[in-house]
């Protein structure tokens, strides 16, 4: 079964076997016997002392003080999961783990009294506990938690999900991720990576002068980017409303309004196909900056994503997906024309009647459709035969101004826009231009697009007259950049699909 076929299948609960529900059933008996004898299972609070990896530098901090004198130990209340158990005649040693880290706890009848012993035979892996008593080295060097005393803060009913390690079914993973971080700890850094990834770039942007501004979810009109809206329905105003496709309208009309350097780190929603490196609901960076143009912004696209790679692998050269890259060089710099004709072998810059171009498209291997006019032909043969070759952090620039209704012409040639897209390990991360500010050359532009989608294109763009009329009122020369959140953490966690950086990835729904 393929990513792109993911279907709605069983919860765990439903794909239960036999011995599973048999088990299910041990456990509510023990919380039925925990709550008989007064204590409540599901606690409201336990006062920590130390978080586990607090506790564990304590005492290694400790150590190193003490020398060779007598061995360290102080008195701490740790909490977390329980997710290993060995039982040594009166003695058990259980292993519990919090967010980052993991420790031994040794419960002893003597440490902590024969009733409280005899109540450990409820305790379950998965449950959550609170523990206290002293954190100090066993014999064997083991660092552990010496129990004086423990009490249950929640009961699990299900069997450990560590059963679900190494699954190969990804269903599971990703319809229900909490059993995928409970079974696999090392899920956790990844979006702990992605999260210092998103802080990163919010630093650098703030560092820069950038407001960072939160703008609609809701649109009266889709705009921004060419793509098929989600759509909604507003039952006060009885009116259509649509899931942003991208922030940029709104996020321009801040230029207009004063505000000269922005930014927001948002989520946009596009109802298209699902696969790999496409998610319905996706998260994106986009920014904008008056006085600049395309090729200013890609030198500080260039430092920002090079700081932002190297600030969360920790080094210049690391590996996605078995592609080794460097990001301690200079990105390649291309035309689009010009990666054509190095990867495809043809000339699409001179050949823009529709018919030729299709014909040069096929000869290098590339499956025209009769839909596609003479700007989706140039963007499937880039697709199709320059991306793959775009391993180490590339731009291409200057696209034909049939793809790209919201770019100004390239100044020099206005059968062109000054656009630009950064590629890194063949994943298109971004999209960026020199914003088109000639209300009248953009409101030509929309109307190509209203053509366009009348005739059949549900991915062209409306015509927005509240936009046109901001652009009238007057937008200053400004370049904007949008990048994909979700493909940059894929690279930066050498993750191969989208599924494996969202924390709740969009599926076929449970049938």
């Amino acid at each position: 079964m393929t990513e792109h076929d993911l279907q709605g299948e069983e919860t765990p609960q439903q794909s239960e076997t036999g011995a599973e529900q048999e088990l299910r059933r041990h456990r509510l008996a023990k919380l039925e016997r925990i709550r008989q004898r007064g204590d409540e299972p599901y606690k409201y609070i336990f006062d920590r002392s130390h978080a586990i990896a607090e506790a564990r530098t304590e005492l290694e901090s400790l150590e190193k003080e003490a020398g060779e004198d007598v061995p360290p130990a102080f008195e701490a209340r740790l909490a977390g999961r329980i997710v290993a158990r060995r039982i040594q005649g009166k003695s058990t040693f259980i292993d519990i783990r919090d967010e980052n880290a993991r420790i031994q706890v040794f419960l002893g009848e003597k440490q902590i009294g024969a009733e409280a012993y005899e109540h450990t035979k409820d305790l379950d892996i998965g449950d959550f506990i609170g523990v206290w008593g002293s954190v100090k080295r066993t014999r064997r060097g083991e660092i552990t938690l010496f129990s004086e005393g423990y009490e249950i803060l929640a009961k699990s009913l299900r069997p450990s999900a560590e059963k679900y390690h190494g699954l190969a079914d990804v269903e599971i993973r990703y319809r229900h991720r909490y059993l995928d971080m409970v079974a696999n700890p090392e899920v956790l850094d990844v979006f702990r990576k992605r999260i210092d990834m998103i802080e990163v770039m919010r630093s650098w942007l703030r560092s820069k002068g950038f407001l960072e501004v939160e703008t609609p979810m809701l649109h009266p009109i889709p705009g921004g980017a060419t793509a098929r809206p989600f759509i909604t329905h507003h039952n006060t105003y009885d009116s259509q409303f649509y899931l942003r496709v991208a922030p940029e309208l709104y996020l321009k009309k801040l230029l207009v309004g004063g505000f000269e350097k922005v930014f927001e780190i948002n989520r946009c929603f596009r109802n298209e196909g699902v696969d790999g490196r496409h998610n319905p609901e996706f998260t994106t960076m986009e920014m904008y900056e008056a006085y600049q143009d395309y090729m200013g912004l890609m030198d500080e696209t260039e430092e920002m994503l090079t700081h932002m790679m190297k600030s969360i692998v920790g080094s210049t050269t690391f590996s996605y997906q078995g592609k080794e890259l460097d990001i301690g060089q200079s990105w390649n710099r291309m035309t689009l024309f010009d990666a054509i004709r190095q990867y495809a072998d043809i000339d699409l810059e001179n050949n823009k009647d529709r018919d030729t171009a299709a014909k040069l498209a096929e000869s290098a291997g590339v499956e025209i459709t009769l839909d596609m006019g003479y700007g989706k032909i140039v963007d499937e043969v880039m697709s199709e035969r320059v991306q793959p070759n775009l391993v180490q952090p590339t731009f291409l620039y200057d696209y034909p101004w049939e793809l790209s209704p919201l770019a100004k012409r390239k100044r020099d040639n206005p059968e062109l826009t000054e656009r630009f897209q950064p590629f890194i390990a063949c994943l298109e991360v971004g999209n960026a231009f020199s914003e088109l500010n000639d209300p009248l050359d953009q409101r030509a532009r929309f109307e190509a697009q209203v053509a366009l989608r009348e005739a059949g294109d549900d991915e062209a763009q409306f015509l927005d007259e509240d936009f046109l009329t901001a652009l009238e009122v007057g937008m200053p020369p400004a370049a904007g950049l949008g990048i994909g959140i979700d493909r940059m953490a894929m690279i930066v966690t050498d993750s191969p699909s989208i599924r494996d950086v969202i924390l709740f990835p969009q599926l076929r729904p449970g049938v």
